[in-house]
């Protein structure tokens, strides 16, 4: 698919291609696209929001309390959105750990590099620091935990993009909370098979089904 290509020709094009003798469609997707970066007058970043105009599509209740880059982020955004969803992600999510919580040069030396390649290798300081990091992500959770409607897969396991691997969605390898893999509590959400589905795992390292082998790019 070309890139830059619009969200309404991504979709055309997926339409035509791939759509065309099916009846239901699971739209996901893997991380986040970046946001455009662009040296300010001083030669620092500085955070710009250019992807289709994103700051009018952001919620206005939030727009008139907080920065606009602040609105930008999942804490702020499900606070508006009315469309059940289902929210899966590790509550040790390998990307924001390696990028957000512990980037290169954020350390001395090389403190945190092993922990961060296996979370195995890491101290117990600095599982006491990704204990708060988990603790964080699943009170801003508390938002979508009351939505009637809407789903949650939360599991403690090292990893990073769930959705679009088999070895993650549904594999003898598969993350398990409730006695269901991701792809079926996404099934039970779904289909309503089930009055409510939401799932958040206990503190690392109590889920034994967190295989080594799952994705953590």
């Amino acid at each position: 698919m070309a890139k830059g290509m619009d969200t309404a020709k991504r979709l055309r094009h997926v339409q035509l291609r791939f759509l065309h003798h099916t009846f239901q469609a699971l739209l996901t997707g893997c991380s986040a696209g970046r946001i455009y970066l662009e040296k300010g007058p001083c030669g620092r970043s500085s955070m710009q929001f250019h992807l289709q105009n994103v700051r009018e599509a952001l919620p206005k209740g939030c727009l008139a309390n907080k920065d606009p880059t602040e609105c930008f982020f999942p804490a702020e955004l499900i606070k508006s959105i009315s469309t059940p969803t289902f929210i899966l992600n590790s509550d040790y999510d390998s990307w924001q750990i390696r990028n957000a919580l512990a980037p290169n040069g954020s350390y001395p030396g090389q403190a945190w590099s092993s922990c961060k390649a296996d979370i195995r290798n890491c101290s117990s300081t600095q599982i006491d620091v990704l204990h708060g990091f988990r603790k964080k992500l699943v009170s801003e959770l508390k938002v979508a935990e009351d939505k009637r409607d809407w789903g949650l897969f939360i599991d403690s396991c090292f990893t990073h993009c769930q959705s679009p691997f088999r070895i993650s969605w549904i594999s003898p390898d598969s993350p398990i909370l409730g006695n269901k893999t991701i792809a079926e509590a996404v099934g039970d959400w779904y289909f309503g098979r089930r009055e409510e589905v939401k799932y958040i795992d206990c503190k690392y390292p109590c889920n034994p089904t967190c295989s080594s082998r799952l994705p953590t790019a």
